[in-house]
């Protein structure tokens, strides 16, 4: 059965010639044609129509912005725990019981010199809490501060390459005590490469069909093929988040993005970031035309271009993507995570499949453009999902402030330390874990902790960093600003070199005078309250990473050495005074 019917999608779109010379009579091409045809929109005549079109463009080169005018767009900077950021935060915690999160984790971490997944990575080295327990831990606190009894759905975007060790992770930690159910696994398969202009594919060695990612786009896709959106919908959801898979940052930014969606009635809400001008991050801008008018990601080697030929285009003379008065470029960075409303995400899903506007980039071996250096593939991008969208839809962005919202790992050391010494940020394992604590420390400095800053840096790897005590509020302290605040009261001191760890929903800090290493832990109906307490040891010390360590330590290039810690652990339900 699947041998005739590959053989007859091949020789519809003109590749049956991938079976010729095949000793099983092309068998396991056909096979692989069938689930292929099954997997994209359309199937693959659609594939190979779509790639005819974009190549003939690319060779042509047609400039995809032609025609559109750019401008500023319009949106809200929140500048966290101000009373605006309180206001819509108070908003997005109502919203958030009717809201599902997306995580897009289809990588490994082979790149910055670990071997496992990326969401197995420890968010920091003080607890070794890694980002897919991180998160859950935040989606299951943001559900009970919420007054909710109905836990946060989460569908968790694979690839061939991510998706039994993510499998593996979850069910190896008992889905970090969540019920297996509310957590969606959706695994990204790949499509055909194309080795020239007319949509040819490539046959490998093995006699099957070369294939290569999509793209992150295809999370839409998935999101529609395997029901869930749809399913989410039928539950009451009615918001969905995008998250990426190493930024731990981005809790912090969900309840206010969520209270202005709501507030303001969008259907996609990007969260930004302040950018650098030229900054390797798109830039969201709002594109105006005679027939079509959209607020849209341009990725950054677009945007300077696409602004120099708009200023050639009015007669002045060029200057691109410039810092405007606040030292940032006008066009805000975008940084992957977005809020969707769910009913009209579900109509475009109906209308689209989930396919995403697509493109290519082939590497030309000439300036005739006819072959290729190296086999292509048609890719889309997640945020382009506005593109589909009509020139009425509310489309807008939400900016926070850099430590609040982004710190991902996305750089092996010697490439951080190359980016860290042209003026970029490292965006590595250990520059991630600073700013970790300089975040949970800046949120303790907003509820009056005097928190006192490293006077000098200290080096690993190249990485020059100079570090905050290490806090780690876990998420089931205090989900919120509102709730940090409630929870903070007295004098409280913390010194340079101290680690303070914090786990337990009904804790109060009045009085602290840390100048070591102190862990609090209390079980659900512990109530405690720290009146007066001071604490002098030797604490936590940093170390360079032996020889031999877990590799996520060696990719940071340090470990922690725990000479000495002060535990206060509430393991009984009851009330606790702490005085001393």
């Amino acid at each position: 059965m699947a041998l005739s019917e590959g053989k007859a999608i091949l020789e519809a779109i003109g590749q049956d010639w991938l079976l010729e010379g095949e000793a099983d009579g092309g068998e396991k091409i056909c096979e692989q044609a069938v689930l292929l045809n099954e997997q994209y929109p359309g199937g693959l005549a659609a594939y190979v129509g779509n790639a005819k079109r974009l190549l003939k463009d690319s060779a042509e080169g047609v400039n995809p912005f032609e025609g559109f005018v750019p401008e500023v767009p319009e949106g809200l900077v929140l500048e966290y725990g101000s009373e605006e950021f309180k206001k819509y935060e108070s908003i997005g915690m109502d919203e958030i019981k009717h809201t599902g999160f997306i995580l897009v984790a289809g990588g490994l971490g082979e790149r910055l010199g670990y071997g496992g997944i990326k969401l197995e990575l420890p968010v920091e080295v003080t607890t070794d809490t890694c980002y897919l327990e991180y998160y859950i831990q935040c989606l299951d606190a943001l559900q009970r501060e919420a007054g909710s009894d109905k836990p946060i759905p989460l569908a968790i975007m694979t690839s061939g390459d991510t998706h039994d060790k993510t499998k593996e992770l979850l069910e190896k930690h008992s889905y970090f005590s969540r019920d297996p159910e509310t957590i969606t696994l959706m695994k990204q398969e790949k499509i055909p490469s194309i080795c020239d202009n007319t949509g040819r594919f490539v046959k490998e060695a093995e006699g099957v069909i070369e294939t290569k990612p999509h793209g992150h786009g295809d999370v839409h896709q998935l999101m529609h093929s395997t029901g869930t959106a749809k399913k989410w919908g039928a539950e009451g959801v009615k918001w969905v988040f995008f998250i990426q898979d190493t930024n731990a940052m981005v809790f912090n930014t969900t309840q206010g993005a969520l209270g202005l969606s709501k507030e303001r009635g969008l259907q996609v809400n990007s969260i930004c970031i302040a950018r650098k001008p030229q900054e390797a991050i798109g830039g969201i801008a709002r594109l105006v035309s005679p027939g079509k008018t959209m607020t849209v990601n341009v990725e950054y080697n677009q945007l300077d271009p696409l602004l120099r030929a708009y200023d050639r285009m009015q007669g002045r003379p060029e200057q691109g993507d410039v810092a405007n008065e606040t030292g940032f470029s006008p066009y805000p960075g975008n940084i992957n995570t977005l809020v969707f409303h769910l009913p009209p995400y579900l109509e475009m899903l109906e209308v689209t499949e989930g396919l995403m506007p697509e493109f290519v980039n082939p590497k030309y071996k000439d300036s005739t453009k006819t072959s290729f250096a190296k086999p292509t593939r048609l890719e889309c991008m997640m945020q382009d999902y506005p593109k589909l969208l009509s020139a009425d839809a509310a489309v807008g962005f939400t900016t926070f402030d850099r430590l609040y919202a982004f710190s991902p790992v996305k750089n092996n050391t010697k490439d951080a330390a190359a980016k860290e010494k042209a003026g970029l940020d490292a965006n590595c394992a250990s520059s991630a874990e600073a700013d970790f604590y300089k975040m949970q420390c800046s949120k303790l400095s907003l509820c009056g902790v005097e928190v006192e800053e490293a006077s000098s840096s200290i080096g690993y790897e190249g990485i020059n960093i100079a570090w905050p005590p290490r806090v780690v509020l876990h998420p089931s302290f205090a989900p919120t600003h509102a709730a940090l605040c409630s929870k903070i009261g007295g004098n409280n001191k913390i010194s340079s070199r101290s680690t303070l760890i914090v786990q337990g929903r009904d804790i109060h800090i009045a009085n602290l005078d840390l100048d070591g290493a102190l862990r609090i832990k209390a079980v659900d109906g512990a109530k405690v309250v720290i009146k007066s307490l001071k604490i002098r040891n030797k604490g936590f010390a940093m170390k360079p990473a032996e020889a031999g360590a877990p590799e996520a330590y060696t990719i940071r290039g340090y470990s922690l050495d725990k000479q000495e810690v002060e535990d206060l652990v509430f393991d009984t339900p009851g009330e606790y005074t702490i005085e001393k």
